[in-house]
């Protein structure tokens, strides 16, 4: 990666907007193709007077590439606590900072809300800036209903996992789950048992880069799939909802009569029979 010639017309070129002084503005960055950042991201970074970096080593190269010098102060998960009070200060003293984390929107699955939270307790202007995200790309990849979705996050490891499980196992909006690779196996086979391994899914892998790719099929399937071989990269997974036939089903097995089939007792056969894990994969791009 190249740093912009700073005599070169800059990123931001005919943004027309005012900043405003005191205020927190929230920046979404690249989650991995550095076009997707915007000319505004990029002029507010710019204007500043202080940027709060997840990672500065990581931002410093997101600066470096658009010519942009504003100084930077480190606020992750590990300083927070001492580094939270300072930025608060700092804005009410007038200063005009902006927030950044490591790849798409601050806030989520990282400390970055509670700065903002305590922005907005202290009568702070909180300005979003929004861009790339994850959650999006994932969804509109998966295919799956996006008129209604939950994003959950990182799945508890230990503790409350299996009351986690139980709770999404009724939930009818689609799920949209973060999961690092080397869990994805066993987070998508405790999916299957507690979601039944029939429900539709598709795993969302290194989105907006190069060898990006979505693997789509069951729950059922996709455990079997990275069970032993996990995905490589970041990943998202999105899981189909509750449906009304599988509602149904289970209404049916609450009510159904001794003797009765299984198969008429569980619902499965509202379902289709589940086929092999499709794959559609991106070549590099040019």
């Amino acid at each position: 990666m190249t740093a912009r010639d700073p005599a070169s017309q800059p990123p931001w070129e005919g943004v027309q907007d005012s900043l405003q002084r005191g205020g927190l503005y929230v920046v979404a960055t690249p989650i991995g193709n550095m076009a997707d950042f915007s000319p505004r991201g990029a002029w507010a970074l710019a204007h500043v007077d202080r940027i709060a970096a997840e990672d500065t080593r990581h931002t410093g190269l997101l600066l470096a590439r658009h010519g942009i010098q504003t100084p930077m102060a480190p606020y992750h998960e590990h300083n927070a606590q001492r580094m939270l009070p300072r930025l608060i200060a700092e804005l009410k003293a007038g200063r005009t900072l902006a927030l950044v984390s490591d790849a798409g929107t601050p806030g989520i699955s990282d400390p970055g809300y509670r700065l903002i939270a305590e922005a907005v307790e202290q009568g702070i202007a909180v300005v979003p800036v929004p861009g790339a995200s994850s959650i999006l790309a994932a969804l509109i990849s998966a295919g799956l209903p996006m008129n209604r979705f939950a994003f959950e996050g990182f799945l508890p490891r230990k503790k409350g996992r299996q009351t986690r499980l139980g709770e999404l196992a009724q939930e009818t909006r689609t799920l949209v789950i973060f999961e690092s690779p080397l869990r994805a196996g066993k987070t998508l086979g405790d999916l299957a048992h507690a979601l039944g391994p029939g429900r539709r899914a598709a795993i969302c892998r290194e989105l907006t880069k190069a060898f990006e790719e979505t693997v789509r099929g069951t729950l059922g399937e996709l455990a079997e799939r990275y069970a032993k071989s996990p995905p490589k990269g970041e990943i998202v997974l999105v899981i189909e909802g509750l449906t009304r036939r599988e509602r149904r089903g289970e209404a049916a097995a609450r009510t159904v009569e001794p003797g009765a089939s299984e198969d008429h007792a569980t619902g499965e056969g509202d379902r289709q029979r589940p086929g092999k894990a499709k794959r559609e994969s991106r070549g590099r791009r040019g």
